[in-house]
């Protein structure tokens, strides 16, 4: 598979944990196998669902070995890079490309604050490292240092920069990205946006945490994006908006998890210090999932 072609629907793995704090390898290829049988287009390991914060690198590459052995070439696998360091960073890419991995989310973290011109650099040495095309990953509601205009217009000019999952609320700036380099990078969705929008401005699709428990819905809603059954997608859209209004509400792997383990995909808790949802958060959830169908 290329992960340069990406397009579509791209959960967000959650990493399920055992109570010892291992990472659940059978749980996670379970997950992928069903997930993938559901017509998701990719799967990302290693996203912001997937802890990557809080995981050690034994379990990281835990992680993406199975997401990896799991998916067995049908859909593309883009792993997540993340870290302070940019050396420790090319690293991690180094070693997914060497797993398998079809494609990089390439994360920048930071304590902090690191202008443009140290951005560029970090994800420049990224796309440097490997033969992977990447995809740019700017969450700029927990990110110390984000993801200017000015900076995605530079990457945008790498020839293994191909595309950019934005994760702020604010659509008009996916607008922007589109008018200023689309002709150069593909623009990604995140839960926090209205993905119809999203796909009616020129967006490749969706990565999100959520589409772990929608995957069927999800799917629908793109495939009605893509032939331009505008009403139908809305009338979809704002069944599956009420999931992501819920997530938004709680730790979203802690949501996830709680909402996979109603539909029997037990992956525990999320990694400590993150607390787990209490009974009445679940059933913010369960009526979540009741109402678009998926339980």
């Amino acid at each position: 598979m290329n992960g340069a072609d990406l397009h579509g629907v791209i959960p967000y793995l959650p990493t399920p944990l055992t109570a010892g704090g291992d990472v659940d390898s059978d749980m996670l290829a379970r997950l992928t196998d069903h997930l993938i049988a559901q017509g998701v287009h990719g799967v990302t390991p290693l996203g912001s669902t997937g802890e990557f914060a809080y995981l050690d690198s034994a379990q990281r590459e835990a992680v993406v070995s199975c997401v990896v052995e799991a998916a067995a070439g049908r859909v593309p696998v883009i792993a997540g890079v993340a870290s302070t360091n940019t050396h420790d960073a090319v690293r991690q890419a180094r070693r997914w490309e060497t797993l398998g991995a079809d494609g990089l989310l390439a994360v920048m973290e930071a304590y902090f604050p690191v202008p443009d011109a140290g951005v560029v650099d970090y994800f420049t040495a990224i796309a440097d490292a490997t033969s992977l095309p990447v995809t740019l990953y700017t969450n700029p509601n927990f990110q110390r240092s984000d993801l200017s205009i000015d900076a995605i217009d530079r990457l945008a000019d790498h020839p293994r920069i191909v595309h950019i999952k934005d994760a702020s609320t604010n659509t008009g700036r996916l607008l922007t990205i589109l008018n200023r380099c689309g002709d150069r990078i593909g623009v990604f969705a995140a839960s926090s946006h209205i993905t119809t929008a999203v796909m009616l401005i020129g967006g490749q699709g969706w990565m999100a945490g959520p589409s772990c428990l929608i995957p069927r819905q999800s799917v629908r809603l793109y495939d009605l994006c893509r032939a331009g059954e505008w009403d139908s997608a809305m009338e979809l859209q704002r069944d599956v908006w009420a999931v992501n209004q819920a997530f938004a509400r709680f730790n979203l792997a802690g949501a996830v998890k709680a909402g996979l383990k109603l539909q029997g995909f037990d992956c525990g808790n999320p990694a400590p210090p993150q607390q787990p949802l209490t009974e009445a958060d679940v059933s913010v959830i369960r009526a979540a999932l009741e109402g678009c169908g998926a339980l």
